[in-house]
């Protein structure tokens, strides 16, 4: 997904609280019919190797009316798409045309780069029904930013579950809790999928750097305070906090091990700013490849004519 502006700061407390700092998020447009709340980047612009985080939906689509997200580049970074209901085509410049459902991951790593969209299977837009996903933007130190390119999906089924009393969830990225994910990750890192009963509680991770807790819906509490839906919470480096669900709620527990900021611009990220320019260059003199079955039109470099309109479908 294209990249925009930061989020804002709610609340903030002395760094000898468990909670540091909370983000609510802002709402913006990608593409056609497809529209986020983007809690990263921000003023902080990380958490553990995260750098970017996008939710999408719910949202009901009506039958017939398309969206999706034309074809466009990335460097230097992982995408990590997760769906909680509907379905998205993704088509990238390797070849890979894969649909991902509820429950299902995919890790796109664009290392040197690699060009993506993701549309509206042409069966949801038939039929219509709530789309509802989160992606996230897993930043690439400088050893990995310009590795080949490769892409990988998951079943849900491949992913390792967790549970506890009132409480169940699934490892979609990175380590944590004594299990590990096969999802193919350069950065130490964890990304959980909890959902609590209503008065339920749940320890964040304590093997790791930095850590969070998105609430994608219901609401929790942490340190005496609230965490709502669709804020992020940063936790204290050191401390051993737990959150406890005041409501039936589902939260993404998430960080890992901190990676400098590095620099960002649209679809663009590396840790030299030369390298963005040229990428600048590249996409505009159109030295990318375009996904095989989606190459007829794309999204322009910011600020110059996009040379075909956006399709609905």
């Amino acid at each position: 997904m294209p990249a925009s502006p930061a989020a804002i700061i709610v609340g903030a407390k002395n760094v000898m609280s468990e909670i540091e700092i909370i983000l609510a998020a802002r709402h913006i447009k990608l593409g056609v019919g497809f529209e986020v709340d983007r809690l990263l980047p921000s003023n902080r612009r990380t958490l553990g190797p995260f750098v970017l985080l996008d939710h999408g939906g719910p949202d009901e689509h009506a039958p017939g009316v398309g969206f999706g997200i034309l074809p466009h580049p990335h460097i230097g970074i992982s995408t990590l798409t997760y769906v909680f209901a509907g379905e998205i085509i993704h088509r990238d410049s390797l070849g890979n045309t894969t649909p991902i459902r509820p429950g299902e991951v995919n890790l796109m790593t664009s290392g040197r780069g690699i060009v993506h969209s993701e549309r509206a299977s042409p069966a949801f837009v038939a039929s219509g029904g709530s789309l509802h996903v989160l992606q996230l933007w897993v930043g690439l130190t400088a050893a990995h930013e310009e590795v080949e390119p490769w892409f990988q999906h998951l079943d849900r089924d491949e992913l390792p579950l967790i549970t506890q009393p009132g409480a169940v969830a699934r490892l979609i990225g990175g380590s944590a809790y004594g299990l590990k994910s096969p999802l193919r990750t350069l950065t130490p890192q964890f990304y959980v999928d909890l959902r609590l009963d209503a008065g339920a509680s749940f320890a964040l991770p304590v093997d790791h750097e930095e850590r969070g807790a998105y609430v994608v819906s219901g609401g929790v509490e942490s340190d005496g305070r609230e965490i709502g839906e669709r804020h992020l919470a940063f936790f204290t480096p050191g401390t051993r906090p737990a959150i406890r669900a005041a409501v039936p709620s589902r939260v993404m527990l998430l960080g890992g091990e901190r990676i400098p900021p590095p620099h960002m611009w649209w679809n663009f990220v590396s840790t030299r700013v030369d390298r963005i320019e040229q990428a600048k260059r590249d996409w505009s003199e159109g030295r990318f490849v375009l996904p095989p079955d989606d190459k007829d039109e794309w999204i322009p470099l910011p600020g110059e004519a996009a040379p075909h309109p956006e399709p609905l479908s």
